[in-house]
């Protein structure tokens, strides 16, 4: 084989461009780690671009950079405005800008790195409860809609405990609740909360929940960011309504619970009606029920009227006179039957009889016949069956004989 050969053998592959930026980009989205993947660093060369939208800067951390853009739907969800030299942690995926051929992240999520630790953990107890179905519709109960006492999971000295009694009061001051006092930030929250609703479940006789807190920074709200509180308000029988935080603030305690409420103060609100209210509603009902009860009884003594005024109750004694008759003549056809009835088994019987004597030897004894017994009782059918000398009996038509066998003949000739 000679050296042209080889090297025809053996010649690359010449891409073009497009090619190869396709490739690339196919190459980075087959790459699981790349996508969806976090990312901290720090922001510089920020826009906000006018009039799309949409965030592109720079991540960069002492050693190199790397482009980043955020589209606008993605931007809006951002509650702080980015700047640059601030630190953040990102969500994104890393593609290729086929036009420039660019290696760029595309940005889903943006939190500054002071709160991108929790803010990890918080998405990640979230997927993982979603997954579980914990935030389903279909497992939260019904808040009721008249409870007869209220429990109250927070702290005994907060805003949120006056905000909710202040409420109660003002909407039915004689409602009955039960406070089960309990830290709501700092390390031993998670565990108080947690404990505070499963006391109240144990102590029964209380038809719904309002657990929460007046608002916060994320680090004071994070005890309602946590799996222990979560997981104790899903196995909690009684109904939960949340009330953590301002109405902005959304926590895994507000995802797993049966109702979120904006506010402590919205809580009360949503779980306790106004006394004047189901008070006169109350009455209007009665009202109600008094009209239609009074209208039935006019119906009804309508109807009895026009029945008294014709028919049997005109005269009662019309219905027992027609049944009267109705006896007598079912009691004649009855007769009648019974009449016919024996008339035609009375005749079956006489027929019967007189076929039974036919059939009856004693009917032969009338013809001249007779019938000879030995001295045990037993019909004598030949001569054989008797001796010379035994006495036997025989019976006529009328009466019988009994007699001495002198003679015996075998067969007659």
């Amino acid at each position: 084989m000679g050296y042209d050969e080889l090297e025809v053998k053996f010649v690359p592959r010449i891409w073009t461009v497009a090619e190869l930026t396709t490739e690339i980009s196919r190459t980075l989205s087959d790459n699981d780690e790349l996508v969806s993947c976090w990312v901290s660093g720090e922001l510089s060369n920020y826009k906000n671009h006018r009039p799309s939208g949409h965030w592109y800067f720079t991540l960069k951390d002492q050693s190199s950079s790397i482009k980043a853009v955020m589209f606008r739907s993605r931007a809006e969800r951002v509650r702080f405005i980015p700047q640059d030299g601030m630190k953040v942690l990102l969500r994104g995926s890393v593609k290729v800008y086929e036009r420039d051929g660019n290696v760029q992240l595309y940005v889903d999520e943006l939190q500054p790195s002071g709160l991108g630790a929790l803010y990890l953990a918080f998405e990640q107890l979230k997927q993982r409860l979603s997954a579980e179905g914990l935030f389903d519709p279909e497992r939260k109960k019904p808040i009721p809609r008249i409870p007869r006492r209220v429990g109250i999971v927070t702290s005994p000295t907060g805003a949120a405990i006056r905000d909710i009694l202040k409420v109660m009061g003002r909407r039915d001051p004689n409602l009955s609740w039960v406070l089960a006092p309990a830290a709501v930030q700092g390390e031993l929250a998670p565990r108080e909360v947690a404990q505070a609703i499963a006391r109240l479940n144990r102590y029964g006789n209380i038809d719904v929940l309002i657990v929460g807190r007046g608002g916060g920074s994320l680090e004071e709200l994070w005890a309602f960011n946590t799996e222990e509180v979560a997981r104790a308000i899903a196995d909690s029988n009684i109904p939960v309504i949340s009330a953590v935080g301002h109405e902005t603030d959304v926590t895994i305690a507000d995802m797993v619970a049966d109702l979120r409420a904006p506010t402590p103060s919205a809580a009360a609100e949503l779980a306790i009606p106004v006394f004047q209210e189901l008070r006169l509603n109350l009455e209007n009902l009665n009202s109600r029920l008094q009209v239609g009860i009074q209208a039935q009884i006019a119906r009804k003594r309508e109807k009895i009227n026009g029945l008294a005024a014709s028919g049997p109750l005109l005269n009662p004694l019309w219905r027992i006179e027609q049944n009267r008759q109705r006896l007598d003549n079912v009691s004649s056809a009855l007769q009648q039957e019974m009449t016919r009835f024996v008339s035609d088994k009375n005749g079956i019987l006489k027929l019967l009889a007189t076929k039974l004597d036919l059939l009856s030897p004693l009917a032969i004894l009338g013809r001249g016949y007779s019938l000879t017994y030995s001295s045990e009782g037993k019909i004598i059918r030949s001569s054989t069956e008797a001796n010379t000398g035994d006495h036997v009996k025989v019976r006529l038509h009328e009466g019988s004989l009994t007699c001495q066998v002198l003679t015996k003949e075998e067969r007659e000739g």
